[in-house]
């Protein structure tokens, strides 16, 4: 083979080095790549500008957007502080759901209480890198559902609607795919709460029995 084969010829000048990154791509990709950063860029300063007008003490500005800000936040994005509370948590609260299903006969029936709870824990248990939904998702669900309600499971506000939505959201995803034969009409959802007992050396007496706080059927 001719060394000279793939040599340029004589007095051609040499090609051009291709510009990295986008400078180097042509200028219709180029326009929608900008585009792209853009609007990224936007949507992530419009992100941090809300969650710092929702954990900044209350101001003009908060209070004239609080339903935008609270719109945006509430339930994915929620900020708060147990993590540093004086009087941490001492109960296992788990959260369970039923359904009511009408069978591909045209029958409806009511399934059994599943332990969402106990799918998550079983779920991260033992895992290197376990899901942040699975660790979070139900439970800070929960806590925005009883967090905007009374005792009487009546909303104290707008956010108590959307804790109700968020919630039955949850349920119908985790419940749906155990009836692929079914549609599911409603759900319906409780929790189980059973206080940690007091170590062995302690003198302290515990109420150990677990009490339910049973939600009424939402219709799907």
């Amino acid at each position: 083979m001719d060394s000279n084969e793939h040599e340029p010829a004589e007095g051609a000048a040499p090609p051009s080095p291709r510009a990295p990154g986008i400078a180097g791509l042509s200028t219709p990709y180029r326009v929608v790549a900008a585009l792209a950063l853009g609007a990224i860029a936007v949507a992530a300063c419009t992100h941090l500008a809300l969650v710092f007008l929702h954990v900044a003490p209350a101001n003009t500005l908060s209070k004239q957007h609080a339903q935008t800000i609270d719109g945006w936040i509430y339930p994915e994005f929620e900020q708060n502080w147990k993590l540093f509370a004086p009087n941490p948590l001492q109960q296992n609260i788990a959260v369970e759901a039923r359904a009511e299903v009408r069978g591909a006969d045209g029958d409806v029936t009511t399934s059994g209480w599943h332990d969402l709870s106990a799918e998550d824990a079983r779920a991260i248990r033992h895992s290197l890198l376990p899901s942040h939904i699975r660790q979070n998702e139900l439970r800070r669900a929960w806590d925005f559902f009883t967090g905007s309600h009374d005792e009487n499971n009546e909303p104290n506000g707008e956010r108590g609607r959307l804790s109700e939505e968020y919630l039955r959201r949850i349920a119908v995803n985790r419940l749906a795919p155990r009836h692929p034969d079914g549609t599911v009409l409603r759900v319906q959802l409780r929790s189980a709460s059973t206080s940690v007992p007091a170590p062995k050396w302690s003198d302290e007496t515990t109420d150990t029995q677990t009490y339910y706080r049973e939600l009424p059927w939402w219709t799907v």
